[in-house]
Formats: C-alpha cells, structure tokens, sequence
C-alpha cells in the first residue's frame, strides 16, 4: 500500500461522527470531591479562568460553591457519597434547582494518574460529562424524613441495650440471678422487682410476689433468685442505669410521636393505591420494641396492602424497610433490579469463560439487613418460605439460606407494593410437594438419557 493511499484512508477516518458513546452527553457538568473541611468543585473549560475550585465547607462556603457553579451555567452536579459530608451540599443544591446526582464511589475510584482532590473532582466531572454515572437511589423528601425517625428510633433502642446490660451487672454482683428466671429482665416481673429494688425493699418474698401470673417459674423459683448481699456501690450502679434506661424509653416514645405525626402527613401522591376490598388486617403478636400507636393501620392505608402477611415480617420490620425504600417501587423496573439493588442476589464473577465466585456483592444497605433479619426467624416456621429456608441450610449452611430466603421475601415485597396484589400462603405442604414432583421429574430425565425407566414402589407392588 502506497503513502497517498494511507493518508487518503487516514483522513476518511478522521471525517466519521464521533461515536455515540463517546459523545458529551451532559455538556454542563461539574464534578465535586466532597470532604469533610473543603469540597473541590470542578467545571468544562470555559466556563471560567479556574476550572477547579475549592470552597469551605461552612454554609456560607457552601453559598459560594452554589452561586459560582450557577453563574457557569452548570445544569448537573455529581458528588460521592462520603459519609454525611455531602447532605449539606446535596440540599443546598437541589434547593438551587440543580440536578444533582449522588454517585457510588466504586464508580469512580479509577482515578488515572496520581491521586489528588483536584484530579479526583475533575475525574467525577469527565466521567459525568459522558454520561457513565449512575445516581445513587434517593426516597423522596416524605420518605427521607420518615427514614431519618426510623434510623433515629434504632440509635435509641441500640443505647438502650448498654444500660440494661449495665443493669444485670449490677444485679449479677450483688448475686441476684434474676435472669435465670426470667426471660426478659425488662418485662412486666423483672421491672417491677428492679424498680422495687430501687425503692429500698429488700424481702425475697415481697419481691417475688410481683411475679406476673404468665410467667414461668415459680414464686418460691425466684424467691430463691433474688437471694443475695445488697451493696451501697452497686445499688448506685443499678440505680443510674435504671434511670438511664428510663431516659432512653422517654425518648423513644417522643421519636414514636413523631413518626405517627409523619405517617399521617404522607401526600395523596406518595400513598400507592386504596387497601384492598375485603382485606382484613391479621395482626401478629407485637414486639417488645413496637410502637404504642396503630402502626399496623398505618402501614395498610399507605401501601395498601398487608404487609404482615409476608412469613417473617412484622409492623415494625416493614416501618423499617418502608423507611429506606420509600413507596414508590417504579423506581426499579422490576422485582430481580430491586433484588439486585439490595445486594440479595448471586455475584457474576466469570474471567476466561470461568466462573471465579458467586458470593453475593458486599453491601452496607440497611433495607437488605432488615430483610434478611426477617428471614432468619423462619426457621421453625411452617410456611413454604419455612420450609425453602430450611432446605438450603441443609444443602448451602444459614448465611447462603438467609440471603436465598432474603431475596424471595424482597421479590414478593417489591410486587406487593408495585401492583397491590395481596401474598397468598401456599403453606409447607404445597411446597414439599412441588420440591417433590421437580426432584422426580429431573430422576425420570437423567433415568430416561442413561437408558433405564423409572417405576414407582406402588406400582411394583400391584
């Protein structure tokens, strides 16, 4: 091939449209580095004489940062989510009218070249500018106020387990084993005999009288318990942590208040359909840590549906998944994205035509951990999510069935919600019987390709 020709064709080349992929899709796009000080914000070339700038992270710093971007024409923004760093920028910037987008940092922590702020807010601005970043799931606004008072009330009753440690501490060292008979040393017995304790009554008889006609033990069983040697220093220690613990049960009940208060608030628009015609609410046994007001009426005006009615969940786990995904389940196209977004389903990790591993993605999702907390108690359950989880712990061990069960649970949630179809149990039998009829089907297959036939027992008998 001649040097003309090569040119020619060289040049032909140079002539053909940019691919698609490789076009500016989002034209005015910035990209900011957020940190816990500053925030490195960078701009498309022109836009100003800096492209990149750095701003405090102070309001009036963050007032900057908003007018600059506005005054360079920018319409999108993207930024990682670094720890609570960017809720004030996130907002600020949304209330300017500006499309933002908070993105995954697995998307963008291939930084070429050496690793700064400025070239980490200029990566962001490229890739954003070519239109290869995702934003992050965000509920809306109602719903983002209702996870913030769900995330609160777990803080609280996470607190609250230190102090009742703390408790059956001190009780412990004063050699008062109120635990050993009593499920719970914070239901009905054990707090009136702890409270009791805390007044100054010291008889094992007059204590254990407060034994509640439900419990299990005797009042001579824990007479005997509550048999020991009173310390000044540690009826202090029992003192403060019930007072402590009762400060906690105050807040929690404020945060209580106010979840009712943002239930009912909840638009016509965020609340998916009417409840079902003819639906009944079945209200299962209520959690120690339930709420004191009708959340189970609550939740069905706003879905619709039963949620209770799903094995393994309660009002409470379905206040808290309600909190992290919000109500609108069009977000995600279907039931396998919603699952996969969860970070429920099995990982695709193949190289050379080999599959390398199959573990599920690592994920900090708070929705994926409320789920698979409802699929751990279905252990002696006898439903057919009972028996599925039963049946891959013999075969995979509990971690690989909790996910398995997880991701069934998320899937019947995500059609519930997104089309108001009530869950109908199948029950344990139904599904041993299904397992049966494909585990024989797939015997007569595999009989049939090695040349042999298989008869039931009945029919050799007959």
């Amino acid at each position: 091939m001649s040097k003309d020709t090569l040119k020619k064709q060289i040049k032909s080349k140079k002539k053909k449209p940019i691919p698609k992929h490789l076009e500016h899709i989002n034209r005015w796009a910035a990209g900011i580095d957020v940190g816990s000080t500053s925030h490195f914000v960078a701009v498309p070339e022109g836009c100003d004489e800096k492209t990149v700038r750095e701003f405090s992270s102070f309001t009036t710093g963050l007032n900057e940062l908003a007018d600059w971007i506005i005054q360079c024409g920018i319409q999108t923004v993207a930024m990682e989510s670094t720890g609570v760093y960017w809720i004030p920028v996130y907002e600020l910037l949304e209330e300017r009218g500006l499309e933002v987008r908070l993105v995954d940092a697995r998307q963008t922590k291939n930084v070429s070249g050496r690793k700064t702020d400025v070239l980490d807010c200029q990566w962001i601005q490229q890739l954003h500018t070519y239109g290869l970043l995702n934003a992050a799931f965000r509920p809306a606004e109602e719903s983002c106020a209702l996870r913030s008072y769900v995330r609160q009330r777990t803080m609280l009753i996470q607190s609250t387990t230190t102090h009742i440690q703390h408790m059956q501490k001190a009780l412990m060292q004063m050699n008062l084993q109120l635990h050993h008979v009593l499920a719970d040393i914070t239901g009905k017995t054990g707090m009136r005999i702890i409270r009791a304790i805390n007044a100054g009554e010291r008889c094992q008889k007059t204590l254990a009288s407060y034994r509640d006609p439900l419990c299990k033990n005797s009042v001579a069983t824990i007479e005997q318990a509550l048999t020991g040697h009173y310390r000044a220093e540690h009826l202090f220690s029992l003192q403060q942590a019930l007072e402590l613990y009762d400060i906690y049960q105050e807040k929690i009940a404020a945060c209580d208040n106010e979840i009712e208060k943002k239930l009912a608030q909840f638009s016509a628009s965020e609340i998916v359909s009417e409840p079902l015609v003819g639906t009944t609410i079945r209200r299962k046994q209520k959690s120690k840590n339930a709420p004191a007001f009708d959340l189970d009426s609550q939740l069905q005006r706003l879905t619709g549906v039963n949620l209770m009615d799903v094995p393994g969940m309660n009002s409470l786990t379905a206040l808290y998944l309600i909190g992290e995904i919000g109500l609108d389940m069009t977000r995600w196209n279907s039931a396998k994205q919603f699952a996969s977004w969860l970070g429920l389903c099995p990982g695709n990790k193949v190289s050379g035509g080999k599959r390398l591993s199959g573990k599920s993605k690592p994920s900090a999702n708070r929705a994926a951990a409320t789920l698979r907390m409802a699929a751990s108690t279905l252990y002696r359950n006898s439903t057919a999510l009972g028996a599925y989880l039963r049946r891959l712990k013999s075969r995979l061990g509990p971690a690989k069935a909790i996910t398995a069960t997880a991701h069934k649970i998320a899937k019947i949630i995500y059609n519930m919600l997104r089309f108001g179809v009530a869950y109908k149990e199948a029950g344990q039998d139904y599904y041993e019987q299904q397992y049966r009829d494909r585990v024989v089907k797939n015997l007569k297959r595999k009989a049939e390709e090695l040349g042999f036939s298989l008869v039931e027992t009945s029919q050799m008998a007959t």
